[in-house]
């Protein structure tokens, strides 16, 4: 029995921290987006300064979330302890 619920477990860590990965990709890819092309975005965010540090602040915080996603995702499938506590 303890086994499958470890088992339950090491897939419900990958997926969640799939999730996590995912969510940060996204993120990188509107901090480019903005950074590329911030014409799109001038409409929604009045000052230009605002709209820069935005799109760097989306670009940090994205590739952030994307290493964490990744190391966890890693951990989970190997079920390495320093892995999953990073």
């Amino acid at each position: 029995v303890t086994m499958g619920v470890l088992s339950c477990m090491k897939y419900l860590m990958f997926i969640f921290n799939m999730l996590v990965f995912a969510g940060g990709t996204c993120l990188v890819g509107v901090g480019v987006w903005v950074a590329v092309d911030p014409t799109g975005f001038q409409d929604i965010v009045a000052a230009k300064p605002v709209l820069s540090v935005g799109a760097y602040l989306l670009l940090a915080v994205g590739i952030a979330l994307s290493l964490l996603g990744f190391l966890g995702c890693c951990g989970a499938l190997r079920r390495s302890r320093p892995l999953l506590l990073v």
